[in-house]
């Protein structure tokens, strides 16, 4: 038994979808998070004591954390195989992390006023500090992107599903931003892939 619990408008649950999905792994998803709840509950926080989404149940295997759930899917081999050269792999690790700490972190304030305060209560001054944040971090990935069709090396891996889904959320902000063609054309072929169409499929909310 597999179960995901989260919802898909979570950008930590579709980094989660999308690998489970490019992988061709059965699994149940139950929504949780956000205006479905759950994560409060006492048995969600026995699984999660966080509180948040993802969580992956595999039998009696629960692990949180979306890019340690990416991981754990990658050392199962298959499509989504970390690389078997230590360099490759390491960078793999590299850009993982700094999805996580650096490129959404700074992102966050500006995609939750445009997306999720109603605008007549929206902090412009933090949505503006969070786009100055974020552009140099845009122009990081941009620049390191350019003549790549993938994060690392010349396979698809689970680096190239956490940052496209932080690149989808930034490439289509509602908000003025410096343009970046390299992210969205290698954006554009991973959404072609059919691991892609759930997570990167649902509107942006």
């Amino acid at each position: 038994m597999r179960r995901l619990w989260g919802r898909l408008n979570s950008v930590n649950v579709q980094k989660a979808v999308w690998a489970l999905d490019e992988a061709g792994l059965p699994y149940e998803r139950v929504e949780a998070g956000g205006a479905h709840g759950v994560v409060d509950e006492p048995a969600y926080r026995r699984l999660n004591p966080n509180g948040l989404v993802p969580t992956l149940e595999e039998d009696d295997f629960v692990l949180w954390e979306s890019n340690a759930i990416l991981r754990h899917l990658a050392r199962r081999g298959g499509p989504l195989a970390v690389p078997s050269d230590p360099r490759a792999a390491a960078q793999v690790d590299q850009w993982l992390d700094w999805q996580a700490t650096s490129f959404t972190p700074a992102m966050r304030d500006a995609f939750w006023h445009l997306y999720r305060v109603p605008e007549a209560r929206r902090d412009h001054a933090a949505v503006h500090a969070s786009l100055t944040r974020t552009e140099p971090l845009a122009a990081i990935l941009d620049a390191h992107l350019r003549g790549r069709d993938f994060a690392v090396g010349e396979a698809f891996s689970i680096a190239d599903i956490a940052l496209a889904c932080a690149a989808h959320r930034w490439l289509n902000m509602p908000a003025e931003r410096v343009a970046r063609p390299d992210m969205a054309r290698w954006l554009d072929g991973l959404a072609r892939r059919p691991g892609a169409a759930r997570a990167l499929g649902e509107p942006i909310a």
